[in-house]
């Protein structure tokens, strides 16, 4: 996937402990996020994933956490980068890591050293990958560099957790990825309007050294990326230390910095109150965010059991809004609306979450919008697997005017 447009707004962030709170079993910052960029970004910005993980454990996290479908992801410390849902990689930045690398003499010399390699799935053509006590980091680094040397190879070390030694190209890492996309999308001349990386650990540490970026170090940001912006970016402006750990550390960084929307759908109250938002295909996107949270929040019974409310939920559409499914039924939303009063409550005390990726939105005519998107519910309920996110993927047939969905 090309990207063939001029982004208003890209976000790069890592995942595990940035974007991805692991303390947090109701990943309540992230879906925050997922709402704010589904409902605002989706149409017009770019989200960037940027992960030491391989394509084999970024797939494993995404079955586990309501994570968003990234238009990029940059995966194994910046050693692969791969574009949409069909995860083509990119090999030019292959061609480039390729210069200076030999992984066979990497390995040969870290097997003499007696090291403890990491899990197989996360040994990358470009990456090789060990666990390193803090202790013993400094030693192993200064051996391993001077067998690579004599072999006249290009290496870096990036160790970060206090436990994780990569062994890279040296044009390797997630700034240098970052900065290749960046080259790429000016010759294309589509460079994102803003960027704002965000980061946790020592390997993201390059993120903030891109030029012309704005980053974020969120709340819960280990010992090492700290002390690297003590001693590198204490006194740039454009490096926001944040307070709020993971998600919600990004959130109040683009507060921070100004980037407009940055007040999440699911921060405020109630879903009753219309905001402003702009005309068009993102005020299209809202609404379907809103329409899906308020019937999470009806079914949790997490707002008032009234006319006021359910006729919230019938307002948005009109009784020929058409709904079609992936498999060609066509039903109308406005009789499951119906359906649904007197299921108020029907998953109060249970987590039960809806949230939505993957909005596409075409504008058919002057009035009429087709709009997919993919829908996920999580429930304890009967209805569904315990504790598993089911798919669902849905398309609307609209018309839209101002604030209300028409058919």
């Amino acid at each position: 996937m090309e990207v063939d447009w001029t982004p208003e707004f890209m976000i790069v962030s890592d995942l595990d402990n940035t974007m991805v709170d692991h303390k947090d079993p109701d990943y309540t910052s992230l879906l925050r996020f997922d709402a704010l960029w589904e409902a605002y970004y989706r149409m017009d910005s770019l989200l960037v994933f940027s992960t030491g993980r391989s394509q084999v454990l970024y797939n494993e996290l995404r079955s586990e956490v309501p994570l968003l479908t990234p238009g990029i992801a940059i995966m194994s410390v910046g050693t692969e980068i791969r574009y949409g849902d069909t995860m083509e990689e990119d090999e030019g930045w292959v061609k480039e890591l390729d210069v200076g690398w030999n992984r066979s003499i990497i390995v040969e010399e870290a097997k003499k050293l007696n090291l403890k390699f990491q899990c197989e799935s996360e040994q990358r053509p470009h990456k090789v990958s060990f666990h390193v006590a803090k202790e013993d980091a400094p030693e192993v680094i200064k051996k391993l560099t001077e067998a690579y040397t004599a072999h006249k190879l290009k290496f870096k070390f990036i160790y970060s957790g206090g436990i994780d030694l990569d062994v890279l190209p040296e044009g390797a890492g997630k700034g240098q990825a970052l900065a290749y996309l960046l080259k790429q999308f000016k010759i294309k001349g589509t460079t994102p309007k803003n960027t704002l990386v965000c980061g946790d650990s020592g390997n993201d540490a390059e993120l903030f050294e891109v030029a012309d970026v704005h980053g974020v170090i969120v709340g819960n940001a280990q010992e090492e990326l700290l002390q690297w912006h003590e001693q590198n970016a204490k006194s740039r402006s454009n490096v926001f230390l944040a307070t709020e750990r993971c998600a919600a550390g990004i959130i109040q960084a683009m507060q921070h910095f100004n980037f407009t929307p940055n007040i999440s759908p699911r921060d405020l109250p109630t879903p009753l109150i219309k905001e402003a938002v702009p005309e068009g295909a993102i005020a299209v996107a809202h609404e379907i965010v809103e329409f899906q949270l308020l019937n999470e929040r009806w079914f949790k019974g997490a707002v008032e059991n009234s006319d006021e409310v359910f006729q919230r939920l019938k307002v948005t559409l009109l009784p020929e809004c058409a709904l079609v499914h992936p498999w060609g039924v066509q039903t109308k939303p406005i009789e499951s609306i119906e359906n649904a009063r007197p299921l108020y409550g029907h998953q109060k005390g249970k987590n039960f979450r809806i949230w939505i990726d993957r909005i596409r939105i075409n504008q058919v005519s002057d009035e009429i919008w087709a709009v997919q998107f993919d829908k996920w519910v999580k429930s304890e309920g009967a209805e569904l697997p315990l504790n598993l996110w089911s798919f669902e993927e849905e398309g609307w047939y609209s018309k839209w005017r101002g604030v209300v969905i028409h058919s």
